[in-house]
């Protein structure tokens, strides 16, 4: 069983999550005890060697081949988890976690569990006095989301309800809303009953045809402060003699769309205070400057 509630101390001990890398990338996680090993084409690595050795340092299998013992990001975790799902990537969830204001303590609503990526990265950031709740409809997946979840020891904050979400959410008052369907825009009603006043919305779809879809319906319910984008992350060979981008780049996975619900109030003044927020948020940051 992995332990995500990682400590971070100077040398690894024993229950602690640990990686190890290979000069080729290739790489384990793991959770060290006392008495097991690592077994892979380049050798094998004995826990008791590992235990006691400061992280980042550099150990040899009993073939030779050169590791680095490494304690894994909450990162390099989501991209080994078992799935029969596409997950979300670390960049598309980063950028949701800031946005939504996750914080420790709060009430979070999920709904499509998927693998469970995106539940293990709000039960991490919830802290262990957060909650997530998350629908599935499909047995089979939660099954597999709740082992990937209970996997990395964060069970105990995270609760599964297996139904369609028609028929609404069990839920009031939750500080955030995240849903990952296929047709969000049939749901902006439910969310909007499960949402505290003020509370975040975001889901991820794929097509601009959802978007307008979604767009619609987040307007007929009252969610105000909309936006749409999309991350697109692009990395560069670290040569300082040649830097330039890599050959490939994670670019198009979804796009993004957030929202808040408001208060039902005057149409027009909705209008023109939301539009004053936009006019604002452009202003500050630069966009739209000639």
């Amino acid at each position: 069983m992995y332990n995500i509630m990682m400590n971070y101390s100077r040398a690894a001990r024993e229950g602690d999550l640990a990686q190890l890398v290979g000069l080729s990338h290739k790489h384990f996680i793991f959770t060290l005890q006392r008495g097991s090993d690592v077994q892979s084409h380049r050798g094998v690595l004995k826990h008791d060697d590992l235990i006691g050795k400061s992280w980042g340092s550099q150990v040899f299998s009993h073939l030779g081949s050169p590791f680095f013992l490494l304690q894994p990001s909450v990162a390099d975790l989501l991209l080994t988890l078992p799935r029969s799902t596409q997950i979300l990537y670390p960049k598309d969830i980063g950028f949701i976690l800031i946005s939504m204001g996750i914080t420790p303590g709060q009430k979070v609503v999920e709904a499509g569990t998927g693998s469970g990526s995106m539940t293990i990265a709000l039960a991490t950031a919830l802290g262990p006095e957060g909650r997530v709740i998350t629908y599935e409809q499909r047995q089979d997946i939660q099954n597999l989301a709740r082992k990937n979840i209970e996997r990395v020891g964060l069970g105990g904050r995270v609760e599964f309800k297996l139904r369609d979400i028609q028929g609404g959410f069990d839920e009031t008052n939750a500080d955030s809303l995240f849903m990952d369907v296929p047709n969000p825009y049939d749901y902006i009603l439910q969310a909007r009953a499960a949402l505290k006043p003020g509370g975040f919305f975001c889901t991820l779809i794929p097509t601009f045809n959802q978007i307008e879809k979604t767009l619609h319906a987040l307007r007929m319910n009252q969610f105000a402060f909309v936006e749409v984008c999309e991350i697109l992350l692009r990395y560069y060979k670290p040569e300082p003699a040649r830097l330039r981008p890599t050959d490939r780049m994670v670019a198009h996975t979804g796009f993004l769309v957030f929202g808040r619900r408001i208060e039902p109030g005057d149409e027009a003044r909705i209008e023109e205070l939301t539009g004053e927020f936009r006019a604002g948020h452009l202003e500050e940051s630069g966009e739209g400057e000639e």
